[in-house]
């Protein structure tokens, strides 16, 4: 079997040190970023790239195309702490292969990394409950808004300060 080269692109220092290790112990050769110019410094090298959705100030769907054109993965999985349909879409029109919500399992991620079919059955059928349903209508109306808190609210039609209160309780951080 071939060793893997991989790039994680993560902010979060302790948990890229979990994720090397585990993957490591997998004939995967692991190098990590914590920052777009370091992930761009990297080198070319690498058959997948991991990167983190929120990296520190930098939005991970930003870095998509310059991480692509400049290392040319055969995988770019994007991770998140909490994943929309919005920016799943997102993520894969601006050219990533893969897209998976943390904490994933090493077998899961192993596989997506491999390129192994996975199993969606289960996720399929699993219905979304109301809440899920309604953070993924707030991120699709600021993901055509821009991003512009005010005007979401708006064409939602709540106040401006119920949209943050609801963005901050569901917030990856």
């Amino acid at each position: 079997m071939t060793e893997i080269k991989l790039l994680i692109i993560d902010d979060d220092e302790g948990f890229c040190r979990i994720l090397k290790r585990r993957l490591e112990q997998h004939d995967i050769d692991v190098a990590v970023a914590h920052s777009a110019s370091q992930a761009l410094s990297a080198g070319d090298e690498f058959d997948v790239v991991l990167l983190d959705m929120m990296l520190g100030n930098d939005n991970g769907l930003s870095l998509i195309e310059p991480i692509t054109r400049h290392i040319q993965p055969k995988h770019l999985i994007v991770l998140t702490g909490y994943a929309s349909i919005a920016t799943t879409v997102e993520a894969m029109k601006r050219g990533a292969t893969d897209y998976l919500t943390k904490p994933v399992g090493t077998s899961e991620l192993l596989s997506r990394i491999r390129g192994e079919e996975v199993d969606t059955d289960v996720s399929e059928t699993q219905r979304l409950s109301p809440s899920q349903i309604e953070w993924e209508h707030i991120q699709r109306a600021l993901h055509d808004n821009d991003g512009n808190i005010s005007k979401t609210a708006r064409d939602l039609g709540m106040h401006r300060r119920t949209l943050q209160r609801k963005l901050a309780k569901r917030s990856p951080h």
